[in-house]
């Protein structure tokens, strides 16, 4: 479960449990810096998100500020888009080219829209905001029922390693704290625990630095490539390509990410 960050008089981080609303984790201060570090591959996503769009339309389950879906606009695709932060909606209006996407602010695991898509898509492990295995099915089957006849589903998610960095901690759980950005003016750190039972990870993006401490919890669900394929089974859907990247790397062990198209 997530945790709501207590700062205390001798700078000790403790945690509580709270309920995790991803509303309020990708509120205003988060999608305001949310496009200060391209990732540098949002070209060759367009690139190919076009290509298999073709005449489209396009949806983009949790556009966000719009990293991938104005640009895809930009090159001829009508895009249409899902997203359930206000902040994060905001965002993308105040964009060029913002204010001709049709978004709606919802749930993209339950949100129902009237038209069909050539292409619906889920990009940068998006899909594991949803913090339950159920959750994550549900969407992949509400992708499926917003696909036209020949319509692909498209997935960008990470390639779970939860191996990299964890301890075990007094409770058994596995946790891990990973040093960030370290400067004269502060540092910023991510702490997180792993659930191996229900894959969740809960974790904090904590800032050090003159103005005191800030903290940003997130959960997250991880699924494997191999459970996905599962999901979109269950949704009447099965594997046309996967790739380790956006440009078409070839999918192996040594891969860290994965673009799966799905279809019928």
């Amino acid at each position: 479960m997530p945790r709501a960050v207590i700062l205390r008089s001798n700078a000790e981080v403790a945690f509580s449990e709270m309920p995790f609303d991803p509303r309020s984790s990708f509120g205003p201060r988060v999608a305001a810096g949310y496009d200060d570090e391209p990732r540098g591959d949002e070209a060759a996503a367009v690139a190919r998100l076009a290509e298999l769009a073709g005449d489209g339309p396009a949806l983009e389950l949790a556009i966000g500020t719009g990293r991938i879906g104005l640009p895809l606009a930009a090159s001829g695709v009508r895009v249409d888009g899902v997203e359930l932060s206000a902040a994060m909606i905001e965002r993308l209006r105040a964009k060029p080219g913002g204010d001709a996407l049709s978004v709606t602010c919802g749930d993209m695991a339950t949100v129902v829209l009237p038209d069909r898509y050539r292409l619906v898509y889920v990009v940068f492990n998006s899909l594991m905001n949803l913090v339950t295995q159920d959750a994550q099915v549900e969407c992949v089957a509400n992708a499926a029922r917003h696909l036209t006849a020949d319509g692909v589903l498209v997935v960008e998610n990470v390639v779970p390693d939860p191996m990299y960095g964890l301890r075990q901690d007094r409770d058994g759980v596995d946790q891990y704290v990973d040093a960030g950005r370290i400067g004269p003016d502060g540092v910023t750190i991510e702490v997180g625990r792993y659930d191996r039972v229900s894959q969740r990870v809960d974790k904090c993006h904590l800032g050090f630095g003159a103005s005191g401490v800030e903290a940003e919890p997130l959960a997250l669900r991880y699924v494997w490539p191999s459970e996905l394929d599962l999901m979109a089974r269950l949704a009447g859907l099965r594997l046309h390509a996967r790739w380790g990247g956006w440009s078409g790397e070839p999918f192996d062990a040594r891969s860290t990410r994965h673009v799966s198209v799905y279809g019928g």
